[in-house]
């Protein structure tokens, strides 16, 4: 008699040493992409937010400043498509250059690989007007036609929500874990929950939440003022279970790194706690 296949609560465990593991019904469909192969990757982090203008980019760019300093290979895949400011931040304003091998991601003066769709675009003041599914596929090419090389670190800027791109990013790229941005507001719980529960039902690990424009210090007695109202991301954190990483204040250094286009220079230690957590 023929052994019975058994889809009630099935597991990957499970599935990997089962006989009907290619035909079964319950099995999840793999959509992730293949990285290049000129690529090695060791490390995938998201960094995500449930709303724009919260300093997504900023976050991600420090984070990889932090790990570029302790010595790691670090990449930025902006998949901010329409709102792109990775390249910008870091002073890049060449085009990327292509072989028939794939895409060679442009190289910042700390060493950082980037690549974004500025980099592509004859002028990187036109705005980008495509719709999701193009846009989606974009990203994926981001992962399967750049040669990044030897990664330790790949750090993906997101665009806000939980749209198109996000859903791409969770289900084509090996996402090891997610970093979510937000800021002292009334709405931050609703906001942080949307992007938290978008990583949870994906199955991606939550490192973590940073709170961008915690508090302004005041350049003369050094008190901090709650410019946007008082904080409650500790609460927030406890509820869902995960780690505040840092708390930015509005930092005048750190605007004028971006400004002056020298984010390559930058070191936020704000985010020093986020080192162990990736």
């Amino acid at each position: 008699m023929p052994e019975q296949q058994n889809t009630n609560g099935c597991t990957e465990e499970s599935c990997a040493g089962c006989a009907h593991a290619d035909s079964c019904s319950s099995k999840k469909e793999d959509f992730r992409e293949p990285e290049n192969k000129y690529s090695s990757i060791k490390k995938v982090i998201g960094v995500v937010s449930g709303k724009g203008g919260v300093g997504k980019s900023l976050v991600t760019a420090s984070l990889a400043r932090m790990m570029r300093e302790k010595g790691y290979t670090v990449g930025i895949l902006d998949a901010d498509i329409t709102g792109p400011s990775i390249p910008k931040m870091y002073g890049i304003h060449e085009k990327a250059r292509g072989t028939e091998e794939g895409i060679l991601p442009c190289i910042a003066k700390d060493e950082t690989r980037i690549m974004s769709v500025n980099l592509l675009l004859e002028d990187e003041s036109a705005p980008v007007i495509w719709r999701g599914p193009i846009i989606a596929g974009v990203v994926k090419q981001f992962w399967t036609d750049v040669m990044w090389g030897d990664i330790d670190y790949l750090f993906v800027d997101m665009p806000p929500g939980t749209g198109d791109v996000p859903l791409t990013v969770f289900q084509s790229l090996p996402v090891d874990g997610v970093v979510i941005v937000t800021s002292p507001q009334d709405l931050v719980r609703m906001i942080v929950k949307k992007a938290y529960n978008m990583a949870e039902a994906m199955h991606i690990p939550v490192l973590g939440i940073v709170e961008n424009y915690s508090y302004l210090k005041c350049p003369d007695c050094g008190k901090k003022i709650s410019v946007f109202g008082e904080s409650h991301i500790d609460e927030i954190a406890e509820e869902l279970g995960v780690p505040v990483l840092g708390k930015m204040p509005i930092d005048p250094v750190l605007a004028e790194a971006v400004e002056s286009e020298k984010f390559y220079e930058s070191d936020n230690q704000y985010l020093s706690g986020a080192v162990n957590k990736l």
